[in-house]
């Protein structure tokens, strides 16, 4: 029986480098998705989830992503309850909101889930999704 291809990574609190590490990682794993064009949208929407975390939280995040028979599904966790805003702020030089404008437009389905403690950020994929 063929197990689940996933990955899960812990990372640490304020630790940006954990960002490309996390993006090779997931980049390893999706080498056997087969699908070239999604996979780099993958990478850059986990990249903006695990910014996100790690900047926003001052905690830990984990990383869980899974590639099933019809979608990846990415999932970023963080253990502050504080809800993600997804509105873009425009004022002068900053690039608050942007990532989650992202997910939002590039995913095929997203969301946030409470936790007891914290939250986490997901998205999905389609397998079937333009490659």
């Amino acid at each position: 029986m063929d197990a689940t291809p996933q990955l899960r990574r812990r990372l640490g609190r304020d630790d940006l480098g954990a960002v490309p590490e996390a993006r090779r990682a997931l980049r390893e794993l999706l080498r056997h998705w087969g699908r070239p064009g999604r996979s780099e949208v993958a990478e850059l929407l986990a990249s903006e989830l695990v910014t996100n975390a790690l900047l926003h939280t001052d905690h830990d995040a984990v990383l869980t992503a899974t590639v099933g028979p019809r979608a990846l599904r990415v999932e970023v966790r963080d253990f502050v309850a504080r809800w993600p805003r997804t509105r873009v702020v425009t004022t002068g030089e900053s690039t608050h909101g942007r990532g989650l404008m992202l997910v939002q437009t590039l995913a095929d389905a997203w969301g946030v889930r409470r936790h007891a403690v914290g939250k986490s950020v997901w998205f999905e994929l389609e397998t079937a999704g333009p490659a």
